[in-house]
């Protein structure tokens, strides 16, 4: 079923949008640290830093986003890129919102304006992850219109998991959406 296409609309407030350069790398990787409650620790704040190298803000910038509030804070980010294998898929990889930013739409405007990229490259289905323990994400996803693809096995909520995903105990859920 094809989803009903989502015209993005202006940003709330004062925010304003840009793709990200190199410079922006050491306040992506300070946000990656503090802007998830503390989910896993230490050692997931550290989990998150180590998924976003240098390297997307080198490569992917035209298909990632940074949200700044007017004092150059940064209130929300998107990085995301398209296929170089499947060439009818776009695929973000990762997506923040600070804390107090959460619920003011910045996240449907920064998924909304990649899907608009991926649609303006001829892509047709735009796919991501999340860990399975990352319940304010799943719950995110299926609002924004992806569907839970097939894992290797179910949760207690009935949630299907792909198992060492992205290696041992990296467990992972994977999703789809048509663009």
């Amino acid at each position: 079923m094809i989803e009903r296409t989502r015209v993005p609309g202006p940003l709330p407030g004062e925010l304003t949008l840009r793709h990200p350069g190199p410079a922006d790398h050491a306040r992506l990787q300070v946000a990656l640290a503090e802007w998830w409650d503390g989910l896993g620790g230490a050692a997931g704040a550290l989990q998150r830093q180590l998924l976003v190298p240098r390297l997307f803000v080198q490569h992917f910038a035209d298909t990632s986003f940074l949200v700044e509030r007017p004092d150059r804070t940064l209130h929300a980010f998107l990085i995301g890129f398209l296929s170089q294998t499947d060439p009818a898929t776009a695929y973000i990889h990762f997506v923040g919102v600070c804390p107090e930013g959460r619920g003011d739409g910045v996240g449907s405007a920064l998924y909304d304006r990649f899907f608009a990229a991926a649609r303006a490259a001829g892509r047709s289905q735009v796919r991501c992850i999340t860990s399975s323990n990352n319940r304010n994400s799943l719950a995110y996803h299926r609002r924004m219109g992806f569907r839970l693809e097939p894992g290797d096995r179910t949760d207690d909520e009935g949630v299907p998991v792909h198992e060492d995903y992205d290696g041992p105990g990296l467990d992972r859920v994977s999703f789809v959406r048509e663009l």
